[in-house]
């Protein structure tokens, strides 16, 4: 496939994101709504050092979408489609909440001040100078990700989740 610079190099979108990508990327896996089935998930995941920095479940009678976002994101995409979950991927903003009465409100209602659709938060297993995390999706990433900048939130990067060790 050619990139339409005139050469027949193309760059790979995990190569062009770096570890400094301003967002975070999550697995969304289905799973059968079954004795055991989770426990699977986790049991691939968590077997090769990986951390689980974010798990969220949706169910229903006959099915189940598990969410997650681990510290390496390489390693469980390997380890995931060897063992032929099926699943895809998208992009999260992590977000460090603010030190403020009503943290999650101060970040959702800056996203909501600009007009952007929230469609689903959840936390993360991180946190910074006794700050946690949130996971958020959106429905336009950039202009989210302008919003956040524009008032000073700090983001989590994939690179923090890498290097993260304290445990809560």
């Amino acid at each position: 496939m050619s990139s339409g610079f005139g050469d027949d190099s193309m760059i790979e979108p995990a190569t062009s994101r770096g570890r400094d990508w301003p967002c975070l990327r999550q697995f969304i896996v289905f799973l059968e709504n079954r004795v055991g089935s989770l426990h699977e998930l986790l049991r691939v995941i968590e077997r090769d050092d990986l951390r689980i920095m974010a798990l969220s479940i949706l169910d229903s009678a006959d099915c189940a979408v598990a969410r997650v976002i681990v510290n390496h994101y390489e390693r469980a995409h390997e380890l995931l489609t060897f063992a032929n979950f099926t699943m895809f991927e998208t992009d999260v903003i992590g977000v460090l909440l603010p030190d403020a009465d009503q943290p999650h409100t101060a970040v959702l209602g800056s996203l909501m001040s600009a007009e952007l659709n929230v469609q689903y938060v959840y936390p993360l297993m991180y946190r910074k100078n006794n700050r946690g995390a949130v996971a958020i999706f959106v429905s336009e990433t950039d202009e989210a990700l302008r919003v956040l900048k524009e008032r000073q939130y700090q983001l989590v990067t994939e690179d923090d989740l890498m290097h993260y060790d304290e445990l809560f």
